[in-house]
């Protein structure tokens, strides 16, 4: 396996995995372009009608590169995604996958999701069964790290962190005890780094926001709607960048616990 993330010229992301195949290159091309092969490995229906590519959910899109057995590319609303067949020495295909996206934060689910499906077309190469569902939080968390996603980055006096996490909204809520919560108080525990002053909630939106004093500043944590099937985290401290690394360390933790909570028997 090899996963690298980049970033474009114009600013975009390019996720780019890579997998050695023990089959040649046609036989993995049928794979990659024929709708009855792409339905057992692909995340969704695929129909493709000429330049057309339809899906069973998101936005239609278009071929852009089609070059039998070597290169299939096609478009998926905004991203791009592009397959590049190559045969080796044993007989075998080296696959090169790119998908370029916009959503930066979103790539370890992206390249979680695309782990899953080419472990699912590896099976189908090999006439095996599907395989059984795995732990997609710990290859979620896995993919965070190699594609480097937890460092935040601090801009003048303004500590900043932004985290996909692998639990929806209000089980994030519910982990970081916002229902206890009250305007004038400290926050609960949770929301507090450690050595990171907490001062009086001044804003709680149940399940979206939660808005203290600290010091000089103020620390804001946001949920949103998130890539995959995980809330979009993003905590904001004002007034002390030196904060950086305590922050970090939290949202990890945090991020830690979270994925603990998705596993069987959690």
């Amino acid at each position: 396996m090899n996963e690298r993330l980049l970033t474009t010229p114009d600013g975009r992301n390019v996720l780019h995995m890579q997998r050695r195949l023990t089959h040649p290159p046609a036989k993995v091309w049928r794979a990659l372009t024929e709708p009855e092969h792409l339905a057992r490995w692909f995340p969704t229906e695929v129909r493709i009608e000429g330049d057309r590519v339809r899906f069973g959910f998101g936005p239609d899109g278009t071929v852009i590169a089609h070059d039998p057995p070597h290169l299939f590319a096609f478009t998926w609303g905004e991203d791009q995604l592009r397959w590049k067949l190559s045969p080796d020495t044993t007989g075998g295909t080296l696959l090169d996958f790119t998908h370029t996206f916009a959503d930066r934060h979103g790539a370890a689910s992206f390249a979680s999701g695309w782990h899953t499906c080419f472990t699912a077309l590896v099976r189908l190469l090999d006439g095996a069964r599907p395989p059984a569902p795995g732990d997609t939080a710990a290859l979620h968390e896995h993919y965070v790290a190699i594609l480097g996603l937890s460092s935040g980055a601090v801009r003048g006096d303004t500590v900043r962190l932004e985290r996909q996490l692998t639990r929806p909204a209000p089980e994030v809520w519910q982990a970081l005890h916002g229902d206890q919560a009250t305007i004038g108080t400290p926050p609960p525990a949770p929301f507090a780094a450690s050595g990171v002053e907490a001062g009086p909630v001044i804003r709680v939106e149940p399940g979206k926001l939660l808005e203290c004093a600290a010091g000089a500043g103020t620390v804001r944590w946001e949920l949103a709607e998130g890539t995959g099937h995980g809330a979009r985290l993003v905590v904001t401290h004002t007034g002390d960048p030196a904060a950086l690394p305590a922050w970090r360390a939290h949202v990890e933790d945090l991020a830690a616990a979270l994925a603990a909570l998705a596993r069987p028997g959690a």
